[in-house]
């Protein structure tokens, strides 16, 4: 059992404001981010000397994993979308520094020349065979589409083709001989350093991927292109992409999957008894099971980048789970992960993936189900779809009263002009995070933790993971919701719905 207290730390006050004389200097040791100096600042403000030490040491601990970023997807198959000047500026007023568009177009690329944007572009699938077969033609496609806009343009990868296994024109044949042709031409004009090649593969991809430690590549795939690929991929420094969507899992199994698992809510976990592992997060094992596919290839050195994924909020009265406040959820979730630096997975715990969530806008010309035109953030008209934000802690908020209907519900806070709002732990954190910081809000910080001892009403389920949401609560109930007492070093976040765990509904007022 995981202890909830952990012994008094006795030191001195001339020791603590030792540490916070140099904190700046040991942030910038640890390279520590923007996000990470900001919340620091504000607990110097605001904290004891406890307190203040114990987060630098959550820091420092949290600040070894190399740090991941959040882009989005800017697609246009509609006709109302806003110029590509206004959607830079869009971009930039939201903070959003990474963007990935599925051709390579020249009005676009323009617009964000100069933006300090960076910027993946794309090679349709129907130019593969062209470029596979004809090292001039990538030349000039590369001189065309790349080199013509960089540096000016922030252009950073290179996504030959996307989802290509799954074109119905079976194209497999020609993806690597298109990729290492393109791969030459950046070479030939010394581009290649910075600029990498890649190609998004869809998790159809595998022939299995439950339990995660199970995930391999389909027979067809994996020793004649997955591994010459992989290959490609490490010999060139390159990441594997990977199109990833929970959604689609959970629509069609939501017997089996839980809601708040499909979005990486507070969640009971689900064991790899395989590995042994815990998933909190469907996209973790997503991810996982393509791992463990590469490693089954020995190439467990080659990064892994979520190329797409994203949570639609309308769809068809057969598509469970397709609304606003699960969207919304979702997303929040995944980007206050990234930002916070907690980002990596069980097999791979360590914060080296870039995510791009899908999409930047509605799309109104999007064939398909009614959710393939609503996995935008933002409407045509530049409205947020639902509240989300690139800065850490600047007001997304997940929901663990999520709906598994289809009706648009948000899933307002109390009704009476003030949001109630809650604080839970982001269980994909790992262990000694949470249970450092578990002792401190229930020893220095004051946290009433009584709930959560043997026989109480909310010891049960008796995880380390459920503890520490109900005592991060505590905390940040007592200290008035101030955004700097839901954080603990980046594996905290606030939701505004009620978060219910096991049969303990956390208290919105101590």
């Amino acid at each position: 059992m995981h202890q909830v207290f952990s012994p008094y730390i006795n030191s001195s006050p001339a020791l603590h404001f030792h540490y916070i004389t140099h904190i700046r200097l040991i942030s910038s040791l640890f390279m520590l981010s923007r996000n990470h100096l900001s919340l620091i600042n504000s607990l110097l403000q605001r904290m004891g000397p406890l307190g203040v030490f114990f987060f630098l040491l959550f820091t420092i601990l949290s600040a070894s994993s190399e740090g991941g970023t959040i882009g989005v997807n800017y697609g246009r198959v509609a006709n109302n979308l806003p110029s590509p000047a206004s959607t830079v500026q869009l971009l930039k007023t939201n903070n959003i520094t990474h963007v990935k568009i599925f051709d390579a177009n020249s009005d676009v690329l323009k617009a964000l020349a100069g933006s300090g944007i960076h910027v993946t572009v794309m090679m349709p699938n129907q130019l593969l065979q062209t470029t596979a077969s004809n090292p001039s033609f990538a030349a000039m496609w590369v001189q065309n589409n790349v080199a013509a806009y960089y540096p000016s343009t922030k252009i950073q990868a290179v996504a030959v083709g996307n989802e290509v296994f799954a074109d119905p024109t079976n194209l497999t044949s020609y993806l690597l001989p298109a990729m290492i042709n393109v791969q030459a031409a950046l070479a030939k004009l010394n581009l290649d350093k910075a600029i990498k090649v890649s190609s998004p593969i869809a998790l159809t991809a595998l022939q299995s991927s439950y339990p995660p430690s199970a995930g391999a590549f389909r027979p067809d795939l994996a020793m004649p292109v997955m591994k010459p690929m992989l290959q490609f991929l490490r010999k060139t420094g390159s990441y594997l992409m990977v199109n990833a969507y929970p959604f689609f899992a959970y629509e069609a199994n939501s017997n089996d999957i839980s809601l708040d698992y499909a979005l990486s809510n507070p969640n009971a976990g689900v064991l790899d008894s395989g590995s042994g592992l815990t998933y909190y997060s469907l996209l973790d094992a997503q991810i996982d099971a393509v791992a463990y596919a590469m490693s089954a290839l020995k190439y467990d050195d080659v990064l892994i980048s979520i190329s797409e994924t994203g949570w639609p909020s309308e769809g068809d009265a057969n598509e469970i789970g397709a609304n606003v406040m699960n969207a919304a959820a979702y997303a929040g979730n995944l980007i206050n992960r990234v930002l916070a630096g907690t980002c990596g997975t069980p097999k791979r715990p360590h914060c080296n993936m870039d995510m791009y969530l899908f999409a930047l806008f509605n799309e109104n010309q999007k064939p398909g189900p009614t959710s393939e035109r609503n996995y935008g953030m933002f409407y045509p008209n530049e409205q947020k779809v639902y509240d989300v934000n690139f800065v850490l802690g600047n007001g997304n908020s997940s929901s663990t009263g999520n709906n598994n209907g289809n009706n648009n519900s948000t899933g307002s806070g109390s009704g009476n002009g003030t949001p109630e709002t809650w604080c839970v732990a982001d269980p994909t954190a790992g262990q000694q995070m949470l249970q450092m910081a578990l002792d401190f809000a229930c020893g220095e910080g004051g946290a009433d933790c009584t709930a959560i001892q043997p026989g109480a009403a909310c010891y049960e389920p008796n995880t380390i993971e459920a503890h520490a949401s109900y005592a991060f609560n505590s905390y940040y109930q007592k200290n008035g919701r101030g955004l700097w007492t839901c954080d603990f070093g980046g594996i905290a976040h606030v939701v505004s719905q009620a978060p219910k765990i096991g049969k303990c509904t956390l208290p919105s007022s101590t």
